[in-house]
Formats: C-alpha cells, structure tokens, sequence
C-alpha cells in the first residue's frame, strides 16, 4: 500500500492513489462522474454523494484489501479469470491502477485492452447497482450463481465492456463445457453482459433498468421470462446462444 494516498476527486467520484497514477486518476474521475450520472439516470436513484475508486499497484496489493475476490477468480471460466480486477462495495470501488491494467492486456489484441480499460467503469455500476438493488450487493450477488451473472452483466453492458467481449466469448465457446442460461458463477464475470446485451436489443435499455432495480424473485428463470416478454426461458437460451455465435464470429473477422 503507498505511505499516503493521494485524491483526485470530481463532484461524485473520489479516486485514491499514489504518485504514479495521478494522470490516470484525473482522466478516469472525468469519465466516471459522467458515467455515475447515466447510471444513476438508468436506476432511478440519486447520484451516491462520494463513490470512492481505490486504485491498486499490485495484484497482491489488491487481493489483500479485498480477500473474497481471490475466491472468485479461482471458481471463474479460466478463459475470464484475467478480466477479474477489482470489487465494488456499496460506496467503494477497489481495482488494479491503469498502468497495471495496461501491462495485464499488452500481449492481448485491441478488444482485450479496451475491456480491461474500462474495467472501473464496469464496477463503479456495479457498486451503483448495489445501492439501488439490495439484492445485487457484491457480497451477496457475486458470491453466489443466482444473480452473479446479472451485477457483473450491468457492469458490462452501461460500462460499455460488451462490445469488446467478443474474443474473450470465442475462447470460452472453443471449451468442451458450453454455458448455462443464465451463466453460471463461473461464466458470469465474462458472459453476464451478453445477457443484458440481448435484452437491450430485444426490449430496450429500460427493460434493463427495470430488471436492475426491480425487487428479484426467489428464481432467476422467473425474472427472465418476464424481462423477455414473456417468452419462456428455453426460447430465450436458445436466443442468447445464437447471440454468443454471432459475437465469436464477429472476433474471428
């Protein structure tokens, strides 16, 4: 951890580093206030007064602030694992720096990077997520195969990550297992915005506002057969797996 944090800071979002990383924390503030305003828009909520975005030198440094996110890195898809940077709390955000991220994504082609940079973007709505739906809180939405393919989804999908995932979702369908609809714990960090992805496409950006803010029911297959009109959940899997061939094939042009 540095000696002493320093803040850079805009009207919602605080970001706490060191040195190395003051330009990076001054353009990431810049992007993230716009964002936290859309999202806030999007959930129906109040802008939270301070989101704070720690940014992390070291994988380590990372994983010791934030002891649960080594156990979702371990139970994820081993084609996503690397895309497991950070944990959003309910008024925090704890990520690896820009410059790590950089060097993590250097050897990978041009939609890795850009996934992997806008990462704090997809976690911030993650944490904003939480404050409007108790239900998708990290704690109790990323630990369990429930409804962890919805809060890593919302990330993806208002972040913008979705339309660089289309690599990643090739290796992952390459695999000898193929995904379960909804994704399972271990396919939700890399294919939960595919989910909210098709839903937008199909019903719009505010069916997915709703399903994000909504109270959820005890079974996901419920909420999914409303969100989808009323389709029943085989035709909607059906759907999405389509969905996820166009996107890998999109990758190998």
């Amino acid at each position: 951890m540095p000696d002493a944090w320093i803040e850079t800071a805009s009207a919602h979002v605080v970001a706490r580093h060191d040195d190395r990383d003051t330009r990076d924390a001054e353009r990431l503030v810049g992007e993230l206030e716009a964002l936290c305003l859309h999202t806030a828009e999007l959930l129906d909520i109040d802008p939270p007064a301070e989101i704070a975005l720690v940014l992390h030198g070291t994988p380590l440094q990372l994983d010791l602030a934030q002891p649960l996110l080594p156990i979702v890195r371990a139970a994820t898809h081993p084609a996503a694992r690397k895309i497991v940077v950070g944990w959003p709390q309910r008024h925090t955000v704890h990520v690896l720096a820009p410059r790590v991220l950089r060097d993590r994504a250097s050897h990978e082609g041009p939609d890795e990077r850009e996934f992997l940079r806008l990462a704090p973007a997809a976690l911030l709505v993650q944490a904003m997520v939480g404050l409007a739906n108790p239900r998708l809180r990290a704690r109790r939405a990323l630990l369990g195969p429930k409804w962890a393919w919805l809060l890593w989804g919302a990330g993806q999908l208002v972040s913008g990550q979705t339309a660089y995932a289309r690599g990643l979702i090739r290796r992952r369908l390459t695999g000898p297992s193929q995904p379960d609809f909804p994704p399972g714990w271990g396919d939700a960090p890399l294919l939960g915005g595919s989910v909210l992805d098709l839903l937008r496409r199909e019903e719009g950006m505010a069916a997915v506002g709703r399903l994000l803010r909504e109270p959820l029911p005890r079974a996901a297959d419920e909420r999914l057969r409303t969100a989808f009109g009323g389709r029943s959940v085989m035709h909607s899997a059906g759907t999405w797996r389509a969905h996820l061939a166009r996107l890998a094939e999109a990758a190998e042009r």
